[in-house]
């Protein structure tokens, strides 16, 4: 079954009130329970459901605006953002598997992300960039690490650019050839998001720390790296899953202590079993 014929709350105009009024109207629809979310997957899965695919799409259309928010530094109206990652969230409702035995949001967010990243690269005319992981990882993360180190005036001095690709293991040409491009067509660190002016688009710069975003960066094509990372994790155990779920791909992962009590070993246990599921997952997707 296809899921974009379903009808959703839409954007139908890039302005600060129909993006208030969408954000008001997507607030009302429920948030699920982990067994209402299974329930809904499984018989979305089966049946083919439409009224379950509507409300496993309608309860994560917050997520998809917070992570759209995230992106608004690249000049891109935000609206189109969101009508983007929805296209990805629908897309991951459709491949989502309850069996797994993580979260739909989980699933989701590597969709969503993966779904405005290709959005934003195809706007910026990545091809005249470069389209190389590296490149890729650059792009997307060279505003946070100037942020970082305050280089906020136009143009990086050399130490600057020296300092930038040592934490991002590229060379100080690379950033500063990326930098001049960007700025090309740019908007200002300090563009304020909001109408009343109190929160700049700087604050939401996409977090690039998160695992899911690195994998996403690393992959050419957006439904083999989901399929490699699905099957993968079909071969770990339950408890396997549920430790590298935890500890791998949540942007705050549990600690040791937490999951060394929900299953009643030691920290250093399931440090263990973290160590080996990484292990596996590497291995099955490599092979």
């Amino acid at each position: 079954m296809s899921t974009r014929s379903l009808a959703l709350p839409a954007i139908h105009a890039n302005s600060e009130s129909s993006l208030t009024q969408y954000l008001a109207q997507i607030q009302r629809f429920p948030m699920l329970s982990a067994d209402e979310e299974y329930m809904l997957a499984r018989r979305l899965v089966d049946t083919g459901d439409r009224a379950a695919a509507h409300s496993l799409i309608t309860s994560h259309l917050r997520l998809v605006a917070k992570v759209a928010f995230g992106y608004r530094g690249y000049g891109l109206a935000v609206g189109d953002l969101i009508a983007e990652g929805n296209i990805g969230l629908m897309t991951a409702v459709r491949k989502f598997d309850p069996e797994r035995g993580f979260r739909l949001s989980t699933y989701a967010i590597w969709w969503i992300k993966a779904a405005i990243q290709e959005f934003v690269l195809r706007s910026w005319s990545l091809v005249k960039i470069g389209t190389t992981a590296a490149q890729k990882k650059l792009f997307f993360g060279l505003k946070k690490v100037k942020a970082t180190i305050r280089a906020l005036q136009e143009n990086l001095s050399p130490a600057q650019a020296d300092e930038i690709a040592a934490r991002m293991n590229v060379t100080a040409r690379e950033v500063m050839d990326m930098d001049a491009r960007i700025g090309s067509h740019d908007t200002s660190l300090n563009t304020p998001m909001t109408l009343d002016g109190e929160a700049e688009w700087i604050e939401t710069i996409v977090d690039e720390h998160a695992s899911a975003e690195q994998n996403l960066l690393r992959e050419d094509e957006q439904d083999s790296r989901m399929v490699m990372l699905n099957n993968a994790m079909g071969q770990l155990s339950p408890r396997e899953r549920e430790i590298f779920t935890a500890r791998r791909l949540q942007d705050t992962p549990t600690t040791l202590e937490e999951l060394a009590g929900r299953f009643a070993v030691s920290r250093e246990r399931v440090r263990q079993i973290e160590a080996k599921a990484y292990e596996k997952v590497e291995k099955l997707i490599r092979s």
